[in-house]
């Protein structure tokens, strides 16, 4: 691939042209275009939201119904390529609706944010005088935070946090936020920028100051994506014998089985990373769904799982005087206003769907998803085993793969209802069918 000056400022075909001639493919630039939008005024909508656009990547968009939540029934938006997480998330939704559905609640909103800077001076000096400091925080940043303000939100708390003990001179303000249905990454910015300007000029006038004093470094002023106090606990519970038989196991053998292997997954590293990567597969289609930032929810989640000192499950289960209980707490900042949310018309439509919740809604609805996979996901590890309804799941894709006719793919759906799927499996069927065929 040859280096180039100036591809941002090549119009969209013609950066695809280069590209096609870079790997050496004339067909490259049809197929580009292929999966443009028909309106050529929603194409421009899509290419502004990032840089360098050439076309739209798709994926599938799909509804996971019967999602009762505090009694309240929703057809959930799940935006995944991974057959087999929309389903799974159905199934749980389906088993759990006759014994009381899925149950969630919000134990905290605060968002976090930092200014951090070198000040090589007397902490005591800084320390006694941050009162005053903080007022003038406050009102450099009324105007940025009044709109917020009138909606019950804004900054909640600023502290001066002493860092000096993990770097020589390194302090920070860190400030906390309530942002309403916002996920309010900008305003948190603004407001941490607009602290830092007022810090310079304040420091710089106080008499008691040395030279040195007056004259902070601020290093970054930025809000954290990890917010533990942005905190939805979602859970369900019932007696063991409502469980029923599950999969062929007594409800005691089953549930005894899926409180060991949470318990696993509490302890080992190895199988916790998985465990949660499965309760993300849920978390993050919705997500995805809504036009909220799935990176930073999966970075909050894992800094979380990992708040001990040892990553660890986000999940967890307990049997108490025959009563099953499996439940999740999950750290998450979400908005259903602004960026996205507001600009993808399919994000507007997911948030339609779901009855046009507040961004406390949706961090119950999220939780209830990734909990509802997750329990999917380990009812059929201690039970049936993950192949069998998985690979079932990707069959349609392997048969893709191998340019299965639509009468190949009618055979081999019907032959492997009782039989493991494999590639070799899918391969192997495939081969005695064309072989047959040329008889």
């Amino acid at each position: 691939m040859e280096s180039i000056s100036g591809f941002s400022k090549l119009s969209k075909i013609d950066k695809i042209k280069w590209l096609a001639a870079q790997i050496g493919d004339e067909k490259l630039t049809a197929e580009m275009q292929s999966f443009w939008h028909g309106n050529p005024a929603v194409q421009k909508h899509f290419d502004e939201f990032s840089e360098n656009t050439l076309t739209n990547y798709y994926l599938p968009f799909g509804i996971a119904p019967n999602v009762f939540i505090n009694g309240k029934c929703y057809a959930v938006p799940m935006v995944i390529e991974e057959s087999s997480v929309v389903a799974a998330a159905s199934k749980s939704a389906k088993f759990w609706a006759d014994k009381g559905g899925f149950r969630a609640e919000i134990i905290g909103t605060k968002k976090i944010g930092q200014v951090h800077f070198i000040w090589e001076g007397d902490f005591n000096k800084l320390y006694v005088l941050f009162d005053d400091l903080k007022e003038k925080f406050l009102d450099s940043t009324a105007l940025l935070t009044k709109n917020m303000r009138a909606r019950g939100g804004g900054i909640t708390n600023i502290e001066l946090v002493n860092q000096t003990h993990l770097e020589p001179n390194y302090y920070q303000f860190k400030a906390t936020f309530e942002t309403c249905d916002s996920m309010g990454a900008n305003f948190i910015n603004s407001c941490l920028e607009a602290f830092a300007k007022t810090f310079i000029e304040w420091a710089a006038v106080q008499e008691i100051f040395t030279p040195a004093e007056k004259h902070p470094t601020i290093i970054m002023s930025i809000l954290s994506n990890y917010t533990p106090e942005c905190l939805v606990r979602a859970w369900v519970e019932c007696e063991i014998p409502k469980l029923g038989e599950v999969e062929g196991f007594a409800p005691e053998v089953f549930a005894h089985k899926f409180y060991k292997a949470v318990q696993i997954a509490e302890k080992d590293t190895y199988r916790a990373t998985t465990h949660n990567k499965g309760i993300f597969n849920g978390i993050d289609a919705v997500v995805l769904a809504t036009g909220n930032d799935f990176r930073a929810v999966e970075a909050c989640g894992h800094t979380y799982a990992s708040r001990t000192g040892k990553y660890s499950s986000l999940s967890h289960a307990s049997i108490e005087n025959n009563h099953f209980k499996f439940w999740i707490d999950l750290p998450i900042a979400l908005g259903v206003v602004g960026g996205l949310t507001s600009l993808h018309p399919l994000a507007k439509r997911s948030l339609e769907i779901l009855g046009n919740p507040s961004a406390q809604e949706l961090m119950k609805i999220c939780a209830v998803v990734g909990l509802a996979q997750n329990f999917g996901a380990v009812k059929s590890l201690t039970t049936t085993g993950i192949q069998k309804g998985h690979m079932k799941m990707h069959l349609l894709n392997i048969l893709r793969t191998f340019n299965a006719s639509e009468a190949e793919q009618m055979q081999a759906v019907e032959y492997f209802k009782t039989n493991v799927v494999s590639y070799s499996a899918v391969q192997s069927l495939l081969d005695g069918i064309r072989v047959k065929a040329k008889v």
